[in-house]
């Protein structure tokens, strides 16, 4: 194995010192939030929260809980995942197949792939995607979330290379075989692509989950927003903690929690779902990109 020499040590010092450093500014912050989720409403008043909770209370993720607008939220965050995952993988799939083959296969393939790139470059603009959405009568309804972006582009082109890569005399000898494309899709391609699979699902569900600007636009009833639309008004706007204790008395809760402690405790419940599921589909991730990205 040849040495490093001098230069390529150096180099690789700081490669490593650049890549903890923005390591540490993406893991610390969402250290910090859980650390005053954790702790007492006056040790964040006082601002003894660093990265470690002080008097540690599960109060305000209590008060989450029990909450029905986080509940009702959190719901319809998670039918719109499993609409949207099932919609975008089968479109992304069969969509995929057809356009990885060559003219000869399918004419005029050429000018059908610029036409979903031109799709993802240009857009009609905000106000002709809401009217359009409005005019077919999905306004306030799961399907405003999950039918305008049933065909993420990203995801066809990812999955047209991943295809194209696959040897094609597995194709020639299930044809053969006597076996049609529709056999062919979901009997040899699709098994032969989980890399690819896992992470296009990976992309669909952190994209349906952190979505919260078409769910502030299309709902027009606050109990319609996703879990992301509702924690951003209650990040931006200013919760009522203290009333909502006022009218039930409860003085003892109302001394452990704030309106900041409970805020971050709601972001972490929200994000949490994704900490979850990555570690199982991070493994996919490079190698569905890197496989993905190399076409014959």
């Amino acid at each position: 194995m040849r040495k490093m020499t001098k230069g390529e040590k150096i180099f690789a010092v700081f490669n490593y010192i650049i890549l903890s450093i923005a390591a540490l500014s993406c893991i610390l912050p969402m250290i910090h939030v859980l650390a005053i989720s954790f702790s007492s409403r006056s040790a964040v008043a006082a601002g003894l929260v660093t990265l470690w909770p002080v008097e540690f209370t599960l109060e305000s993720y209590k008060y989450v809980i029990n909450k029905p607008e986080f509940l009702r939220s959190l719901i319809i965050s998670v039918e719109r995942v499993s609409l949207g995952l099932l919609i975008n993988m089968f479109l992304t799939i069969i969509t995929a197949y057809p356009l990885s083959k060559d003219d000869r296969q399918l004419r005029h393939r050429t000018f059908l792939v610029w036409f979903f790139v031109f799709t993802m470059l240009f857009s009609g603009g905000l106000i002709p995607w809401y009217m359009t959405i409005k005019t077919t009568g999905l306004l306030d309804t799961i399907w405003a979330l999950v039918i305008p972006g049933a065909l993420p582009v990203y995801n066809v082109i990812l999955l047209i290379n991943f295809f194209r890569g696959l040897p094609k005399e597995l194709e020639e000898a299930a044809l053969i075989d006597g076996a049609n494309h529709w056999t062919i899709l979901w009997k040899i391609y699709v098994p032969l692509s989980l890399p690819a699979m896992a992470t296009l699902t990976l992309f669909t569900v952190v994209g349906h989950w952190n979505a919260w600007f078409d769910g502030l636009i299309l709902m027009n009833r606050p109990e319609n927003y996703p879990l992301q639309s509702y924690l951003q008004t209650i990040v931006v706007q200013q919760t009522n903690v203290a009333g909502s204790f006022l009218q039930s008395e409860d003085w003892r809760i109302l001394q452990m929690v704030s309106d900041r402690t409970v805020k971050t405790a709601q972001i972490f419940l929200g994000a949490l779902p994704i900490l979850i599921v990555y570690p199982f589909l991070q493994k996919y991730f490079m190698k569905g990109i890197v496989l993905g990205s190399v076409k014959e």
